[in-house]
């Protein structure tokens, strides 16, 4: 028996070695990754093209996969002489700052709706194609070329840096699957769609190198995956995908990889036309996160590895750009008392400050807790370039506990007052959190979905989000009820004072009627007998003037005696 149970406790301890030595995490969602960045990829070109008069012609083609309707900000405040052709096939706004040499060209029946207050003459309307190659044909044939065509998911901000836009190589604009981002003349701030979960183990000292693991589920649209490797490390990557999907690797670097799926390899020689292909190397129909990250640490022989990351893109064509981590440095900082939370920079910059009082006069500090039974009050406000002003509509707010089981809740709010002079391009509104008042997370974000609107027209701004740190309130022992009596309860109860009083006393001298004084009992000589007591109202009785034989006895000896005396005193 005793070797059957060492037996077990010896597998016991075999088994939590084994799943010890292969540290896994649990993904969850976050706006941000430190290693893998999701871009989209996009039809472009980018050329050396600049026409006769010294300006740069260049086509912005917006493409919006939600239903809403989008507000962009367009800001060539600093551009080059540009001729600017503006294209979608969805409803969006924008809201331009040009200079006097941008012109802007947008088609007759265009869906974009332009506002601006400077150089409203700079802004043309013509019958012109709106996708792809016959819009590229068509600007070649007006302003003799392109200089680029940039195709952007989501835009939300787009900045000309000052610049030039002209790229070195051929003046033809040949369209094909870029990266937007890589065009250094112009910053653009977009909304992702893609669904990105990330996370990592405690890492130890890699001696051999980064691990990195990326997972596509089985259910994603995406089919080409194109990864730019910005490290220079040695690095080495899991990539697994559903079947018929191609991971396309623009520069390889010091790289070590493994995937189910294809792999397209760059060519080392000059001419970039020449790919190689590297078939798939493993086997992997389950998309769950732990097998995934046991799978990769079998593959290359690790205990551990330095990220995993899981996401569902919404375009069928992605670019993966993996970055070096970037090292938090440690510094000692004042919090300042207003802390904006902006959605990815560079957009249109939104900040939401909360308030303990409904005058707005006493920011709330972000690490300081509110009791859930009180009411807090939030501003707003978004700053655009330029003096355009907007109206900002909140649609709606929602918080997200933080820890390992996440908790969504709707947070129904209500609309404050605010004056256009008070609140220029900004919003008030206040909500409770009595939703979250028996829940035991104390951390949570507070996500509010907004609208910019101008001239009655409004477009999705995005999202802004505030941490906030909840705390129950504390409960007070129950005071007993305290009762306020007024003038007409206290004349009630003299009154019914009183009415008991007659009552008890119609009850004794009823009792006195009919019964009568008990027998054996003489108030009278009672009273009369006890000092102090006043004279009873009952007749005393007469006393008797017949004495009794032994007081006429006594009395006649004495009498008899008396007058013996002077008798004998005579004689």
């Amino acid at each position: 028996m005793e070797g059957h149970v060492a037996r077990f406790a010896l597998l016991l301890c075999i088994t939590a070695a084994a799943s010890a030595s292969h540290q896994t995490c649990k993904p969850e969602k976050a706006n941000k990754n430190p290693w893998v960045h999701v871009r989209e990829m996009a039809i472009g070109c980018w050329t050396s093209f600049i026409n006769k008069d010294n300006a740069e012609v260049h086509i912005l083609n917006l493409n919006y996969v939600a239903t809403t309707d989008f507000i962009f900000h367009l800001n060539m405040t600093s551009a080059k002489p540009t001729n600017l052709i503006l294209t979608s096939l969805h409803t969006a706004y924008s809201l331009y700052n040009i200079n006097p040499d941008v012109h802007i060209y947008i088609n007759n029946h265009s869906k974009i709706d332009l506002h601006g207050n400077d150089h409203k003459n700079n802004i043309h309307t013509q019958d012109f194609p709106t996708q792809g190659e016959e819009l590229v044909k068509w600007a070649s044939q007006k302003f003799g070329g392109v200089t680029s065509f940039t195709t952007v998911q989501n835009l939300k901000i787009i900045s000309w840096t000052g610049t030039s836009g002209s790229k070195p190589g051929s003046h033809s604009c040949v369209l094909k699957n870029e990266d937007p981002f890589e065009k250094h003349f112009i910053k653009i701030g977009a909304e992702t769609w893609a669904s990105i979960k990330s996370c990592s183990p405690q890492p130890e000292n890699l001696s051999a190198g980064e691990i990195h693991i990326i997972n596509i589920p089985e259910n994603a649209n995406v089919r080409n995956i194109s990864i730019r490797m910005d490290k220079h490390d040695k690095t080495s990557m899991f990539l697994r995908g559903p079947q018929g999907t191609t991971w396309n690797f623009l520069n390889i670097q010091h790289t070590t990889f493994a995937s189910n799926n294809i792999i397209i390899l760059p060519s080392m020689s000059q001419d970039s036309s020449v790919k190689f292909t590297v078939q798939p190397l493993l086997t992997s129909n389950n998309d769950s996160a732990v097998s995934v990250q046991r799978a990769a640490l079998t593959h290359f022989k690790a205990s551990t590895f330095t990220s995993y990351t899981e996401l569902s893109p919404e375009d069928s064509m992605v670019l993966l750009v993996l970055g070096k981590m970037e090292k938090p440095t440690v510094t000692v900082t004042v919090p300042e008392p207003v802390t904006p939370i902006t959605t990815t920079a560079p957009q249109m910059p939104l900040m939401m400050q909360l308030y303990t009082s409904p005058d707005y006069r006493s920011p709330l500090d972000p690490n300081t807790k509110v009791q859930s039974d009180k009411r807090i009050y939030a501003e707003i406000s978004g700053h655009t370039i330029g003096n355009i002003v907007l109206t900002i509509k909140v649609i709606s707010c929602t918080v997200h506990s933080k820890g390992s089981c996440p908790v969504v809740k709707e947070l129904p709010f209500i609309p404050e007052t605010c004056s256009l002079n008070s609140c220029p391009n900004s919003t008030r509104l206040s909500f409770s959190l009595d939703q979250i008042q028996e829940l035991t997370s104390t951390t949570w974000d507070l996500e509010c979905s907004v609208k910019f609107c101008y001239s009655e027209k409004c477009g999705d701004a995005g999202r802004v989000k505030r941490n906030l740190e909840v705390t129950q309130p504390c409960l007070q022992p129950p005071t007993p009820p305290c009762f306020d009596f007024g003038l007409p309860g206290v004349l009630c109860i003299a009154f019914g004072g009183f009415l008991i009083g007659v009552l008890l006393i119609g009850a004794l001298w009823f009792i006195k009627i009919k019964t009568g004084y008990p027998t054996g009992l003489d108030i009278s000589s009672t009273a009369a007998n006890l000092p102090g007591c006043p004279c009873s109202g009952a007749k005393r009785q007469p006393v008797s003037t017949n004495p009794s034989p032994s007081e006429n006895s006594s009395a006649n000896a004495s009498i008899g005696s008396t007058q013996s005396t002077p008798t004998s005193s005579m004689a």
